[in-house]
């Protein structure tokens, strides 16, 4: 008999039906391997002191990070593959590059203080991406619990990019680089509420002020992207403590966890 076939036996006949072998989507994971790429580019540029492009290579990573579930979805290509590709790519990009970016650029000065700040927040990334995975059925998918790790990384990232832009570096940059690492891996394994925008739809229609606001962000960050890029993950990175203190002055529960999200009037946040 034929390798990889079975036999099936009816009337007297032989019919022999060939397995299907798994394979892997590839679309989907062309664009997880290359939000890899972009993180690994990263810590190579930091390698070799080019600070300004291990920023970029960060934002580039967090664009296709972005667009790798929304191509699996477009595509029916989803699989379990592709869940743990991403979370292993998202180790790299947003947990070891950063990491190591912020500690080759100001946090080495600092000696043990520097690499211990360095590794408490690749150590927060890894648990907040293990945290994520084993509580997607559970957390209201319109929070995140905690800070998401992109948008930890771009914190570090948008604070590097601007002070390399401006030219400061040094002990001018060392603490301050300190605290935002702590500040950002810290807030990863909280778990304070931030907006997740899973809940906006890019088919239903919007006002025509919205598509004029886009516009104006745009052109923003086209005038001065180090600074813009760097106030807009400030002000998400403490946006999600500003809900948890609003909430608490209200009585409400802050927790993201829901319990019943099958109901359609579900709030989420008990």
């Amino acid at each position: 008999m034929p390798e990889g076939t079975d036999s099936e036996l009816g009337d007297g006949e032989v019919v022999l039906v060939r397995k299907r072998r798994k394979g892997l989507y590839v679309l989907p994971n062309l664009v997880t391997l290359a939000a890899l790429f972009a993180g690994f580019y990263s810590i190579v540029m930091a390698m070799n002191g080019r600070f300004d492009m291990a920023a970029v290579g960060i934002f580039c990573a967090m664009v296709l990070d972005s667009m790798d579930g929304r191509v699996a979805r477009m595509t029916n290509t989803q699989s379990a593959f592709g869940e743990q590709m991403d979370s292993l790519s998202d180790m790299v990009s947003f947990g070891a590059a950063p990491a190591l970016i912020s500690y080759e650029w100001a946090l080495r000065g600092l000696g043990r203080w520097g690499w211990i700040a360095a590794f408490v927040y690749c150590a927060c990334a890894a648990l907040r991406l293990a945290r994520f995975n084993v509580n997607t059925g559970v957390v209201d998918k319109r929070y995140f619990q905690g800070l998401p790790s992109p948008a930890a990384a771009a914190l570090l990232a948008g604070f590097i990019f601007l002070m390399t832009e401006l030219g400061i570096k040094g002990p001018a940059v060392a603490w301050p680089m300190f605290g935002l690492a702590l500040y950002a891996g810290l807030t990863m394994v909280t778990n304070v509420p931030f907006y997740s925008f899973k809940d906006l739809s890019m088919k239903r229609s919007v006002p025509f002020a919205a598509i004029v606001l886009i516009a104006l962000g745009i052109a923003a960050i086209s005038v001065d992207p180090a600074s813009v890029l760097l106030m807009v993950f400030v002000a998400y990175g403490i946006s999600g403590y500003v809900v948890y203190i609003w909430r608490k002055a209200k009585g409400l529960q802050t927790s993201v966890i829901s319990t019943s999200t099958d109901e359609p009037d579900e709030r989420g946040l008990h």
